[in-house]
């Protein structure tokens, strides 16, 4: 915590609005996260999981996610303000103070500790776990500290769905795990084609990202390696029987383009093709986990 800034207090500067506190809790990304959290919580189940549990744990799961980016806002704020896609946050931009989007991210941790409490501990403890894993673990150490960063930080954003999974059952399951797998797996290639396309901003700010410290050839050779991983880990489901055909064609299929977008952006100098690779990665996950849930319908 030693990058904030002393001088931060409590109150909220002058023109700070509710948007740009719902913009702290980065919502797109939760509503993502969101999404994954409850398909673990429908496929934990063979009918559709008690609304109690539903409705508290993604309010739970959602609450600490939204408090992670707002702690990570607050200790990126300098990096934050060196780089182009980042320097009109809330806090970098001194729209909101570093104590205010503290105080608002303690409210929400707690909030959902409790809020996952109620359901069972073990939800509320791996819940918390993932918050201290991105927040600290990630954006703390190892962004700054190695280029693998996103490789072994990406493992707390890889939690929701094991964490829907236990806010139904309040038990692990091996199941579960492979849902986590596939978001793991999906992680690198996900970000690094973003950092291909903002490698002179990370270089800028300082950032080890992996296009900064390896360059641009050998990260796109791990985005393709990556996403091949992604094609066998892909079909882990099918194989141990949680999922069916229809889940099996879908992800296949899905993985099979990214492996596609990861060639071209490997053999391709075309500018724009790590954009686009990113952008369509985002597709990919929503759809992969849309397909797993209509499959788990079709089967239950």
């Amino acid at each position: 915590m030693a990058q904030f800034q002393r001088t931060a207090s409590v109150s909220t500067p002058a023109g700070a609005s509710w948007r740009d506190y719902y913009e702290l809790t980065k919502p797109r990304v939760v509503a993502m996260l969101l999404l994954t959290a409850l398909v673990g919580m429908c496929l934990a189940t063979p009918g559709w999981p008690p609304w109690s549990a539903v409705l508290v744990g993604l309010f739970g799961i959602g609450a600490q996610a939204s408090a992670a980016a707002v702690f990570n806002h607050v200790i990126d704020w300098k990096i934050d303000t060196k780089m182009q896609r980042t320097r009109h946050r809330p806090v970098a931009e001194g729209r909101v103070s570093q104590g205010a989007a503290l105080a608002f991210a303690v409210g929400l941790m707690v909030s959902g500790f409790i809020a996952c409490w109620w359901l069972n501990p073990l939800t509320a403890w791996l819940t918390f776990a993932s918050l201290v894993g991105y927040a600290l673990v990630y954006t703390q150490w190892l962004k700054p500290a190695t280029p693998q960063n996103i490789v072994i930080g990406g493992l707390a954003g890889a939690m929701p769905p094991l964490l829907g999974w236990t806010a139904v059952t309040g038990e692990l399951h091996a199941h579960a795990l492979l849902l986590v797998m596939i978001i793991f797996t999906w992680t690198p290639p996900h970000f690094w084609a973003l950092a291909i396309h903002r490698r002179h901003d990370y270089a800028k700010a300082d950032v080890p990202m992996l296009p900064v410290t390896h360059g641009v050839g050998f990260t796109q050779t791990m985005v393709l390696l990556y996403t091949l991983l992604l094609v066998i880990v892909g079909i882990l489901p099918w194989l141990t029987g949680m999922s069916g055909w229809l889940y099996l064609v879908g992800a296949t299929t899905l993985n099979l383009v990214f492996v596609g977008y990861a060639w071209r952006l490997k053999t391709q100098s075309q500018k724009g093709i790590a954009w686009q690779t990113f952008k369509f990665s985002i597709w990919h996950i929503f759809a992969t986990f849309v397909v797993l849930l209509a499959d788990h319908a079709l089967l239950y």
